[in-house]
């Protein structure tokens, strides 16, 4: 089925759109004097390279040839006879090119003329040029619109009713701005914003002219003023006059970190303008596939599920001695332990060794967190299980497998043995060591648990019967700080419904905001484990504070840490376990668990928590 702008849009996800096509036609010798419009007619196999190689980097959106496409343009190059043909031809050359693995929009700019009150030509008349274009465009199979690098707002306003003479297509509307955050008739953003939504657009977005920095402040600006969805392509960088050309200077890795930014700022179709190419997409692609699944499993419930197998899950407390606990409503202890980066499983199972002796209830292990290359969690697990018979709550990511790879590792994970699980999406890449590694992301945590749910009830995501069921006990990730509130609570309860049975939270350091949390999820009836990380320094806290996604530590904390420290190393340390048995003597009868991160692998300092 393919892929249409309807459905991005009502997905609610970040989507990748393409780059520039006039960059890339003047790269493969296309001089500034010819017509670009004309060359679907022309070069269509040259137009359709560039099609494909931006959906070739992952673009899920491209737009046609047809920026210029509308008669006055075409006429000043003796062709404006031609405008529907040639809007058709690249809309059908974009079609074939995207063979349904992304969506076709048409692309329509300004006209090259002022309109009135500020030109000669009429509203009408300028409805009308822009009608004959988009005409063309949806005979030729578009399924969207793109207007961009609208200086009037008089003009796109025009362009978008003479679309919807022709068609009831979504539309992008994007304006241009310059670096005073204002179009070139000198309207601000949030008359842009407040004027494309009253007018019906379905996108509304700022494109070309500044460069990433400055569309980020813009965007942020318009996330204010309008309710729909947000788009942003901005040119790669301003342009640097080099001799006698304008070179764009800003590299795929830094539109890639800005897309970041223009995302968190809201975002949800993030592309290139004048200067970017496909090296620029794939990086920007790269890092929203980082941060989202491509596609999730379908949503279940696990209230009104009825699966095709008629058979029940074991009873929580049948599965493991920490399900056993969680179901009785006992608090359950556990340290986390990071596996080895090396083969050298030793140090880590002495480390289990000892906190079974000192009597906690599991070892949580996680899998390549801060997306660093070490043992495997699977592994690691049955080692721990196996030489030591301490439980473990084996954490699995989705960022380094497909569907096929988790499934395939859920059942051996089964096979073997272990019980306890939390699903987790993963850190990036770009994090770790290794930033230029693919994430996968096939799934985010919603569609494992989906998945680890429907085979503890015998069956696997397409429904076929696996034979004896599964025996995990399912757990999640929750951050009681996450910057998107709304969207972090929205997501634990779509987890809970998917069949999550208990959650561990981020590290806990500010006891209001956790407090406020825990009323919240009330409602949920899902045991929570909190997240507790004994600081050994200023350093550390800085480093949680500023550099850990999820992690967020209040500045009285961190003045703590910073007045110890003063004293000594010594004195920081036991600032930090203070702290960290503090947060544990008020929440624990508040919750339903305790996890201790054992920093730098000193299980000693996670055990003084507990009073040990």
């Amino acid at each position: 089925m393919s892929i249409t702008l309807r459905d991005l849009i009502e997905d609610g996800k970040v989507h990748v759109c393409d780059g520039a096509m006039g960059t890339q036609l003047y790269g493969k010798g296309v001089f500034v004097n010819v017509c670009y419009d004309d060359l679907s007619l022309k070069q269509p196999r040259l137009v359709r390279e560039v099609h494909e190689a931006y959906v070739n980097a992952g673009a899920e959106v491209i737009e046609t040839n047809t920026f210029g496409a509308n008669p006055v343009k075409l006429k000043e190059h003796g062709i404006d006879h031609q405008t529907e043909e040639l809007n058709k031809t690249a809309a059908e050359l974009a079609v074939a090119a995207a063979d349904g693995n992304a969506s076709v929009v048409g692309a329509m700019g300004p006209l090259g003329v002022r309109i009135e009150p500020f030109g000669p030509t009429s509203t009408d008349e300028a409805r009308e040029f822009f009608k004959r274009q988009a005409v063309g465009l949806v005979d030729g199979g578009v399924d969207g619109f793109i207007l961009e690098t609208f200086n009037d707002l008089a003009e796109i306003h025009e362009a978008m009713k003479a679309i919807r003479e022709v068609s009831v297509l979504p539309i992008i509307a994007q304006m241009t701005i310059g670096q005073d955050n204002k179009t070139g008739y000198g309207t601000d953003v949030a008359t842009i914003g407040a004027r494309l939504t009253e007018w019906g657009a379905d996108v509304v977005g700022l494109n070309c002219s500044v460069g990433p920095s400055g569309i980020l402040e813009a965007i942020e600006e318009l996330a204010e003023h309008t309710t729909k969805p947000l788009s942003a392509q901005p040119n790669a960088g301003i342009p640097k006059d080099v001799g006698d050309r304008k070179i764009y200077l800003a590299s795929p890795e830094y539109m890639a970190t800005y897309a970041k930014f223009i995302t968190e700022a809201g975002a949800k179709f993030v592309g290139g303008c004048c200067g970017t190419t496909p090296d620029h997409i794939r990086e920007i692609r790269n890092y929203i596939a980082s941060t989202q699944a491509r596609h999730e499993l379908p949503h279940v419930s696990n209230v009104e599920v009825k699966l095709a197998s008629e058979r029940a899950a074991p009873p929580m407390e049948e599965r493991s001695n920490w399900g056993a606990k969680l179901a009785r409503g006992e608090l359950v202890t556990s340290v986390e332990i990071v596996p080895p980066k090396g083969a050298d499983a030793t140090p880590m199972l002495e480390q289990c060794r000892t906190l079974k002796a000192a009597g906690v209830d599991a070892v949580n292990v996680p899998d390549g967190p801060r997306a660093q290359s070490r043992m495997g969690v699977l592994a690691s697990c049955i080692l721990i299980e196996r030489e030591v018979g301490l439980e473990t709550v084996m954490h699995y990511c989705c960022r380094d497998r497909n569907l096929l790879g988790m499934l395939s590792d859920l059942l051996g994970a089964s096979a073997a043995g272990l019980r306890n699980v939390l699903i987790i999406t993963g850190d990036p890449p770009k994090m770790g060591p290794y930033p230029e590694s693919t994430a996968v992301f096939d799934i985010d945590s919603i569609g494992l648990t989906n998945l680890a749910y429907r085979l503890n009830h015998g069956v696997d995501p397409g429904q076929n019967a696996i034979g004896e069921p599964t025996r995990f006990v399912i757990g999640v990730g929750v951050n009681p700080v996450a910057v998107d509130h709304n969207r972090e609570m929205s997501r634990f309860g779509w987890k809970v419904d998917a069949g999550a049975e208990y959650a561990i939270t981020q590290p806990v350091f500010d006891p209001t905001q956790f407090e406020s949390f825990l009323k919240e999820v009330e409602g949920y009836k899902t045991p929570i484990v909190m997240g507790i990380w004994p600081l050994v320094s200023i350093r550390n806290a800085e480093f949680l504070a500023n550099e850990v996604p999820g992690v967020s530590i209040p500045d009285e904390i961190l003045e703590r840490m910073r007045r110890a420290q003063e004293k000594g190393k010594e004195a920081a340390l036991a600032e930090g376990v203070t702290i960290a048995r503090e947060l544990f003597e008020q929440f624990k009868d508040s919750v339903q668990g305790v996890q201790v991160s054992a920093p730098f692998g000193k299980v000693e300092i996670a055990l003084e928590v507990f009073g040990g």
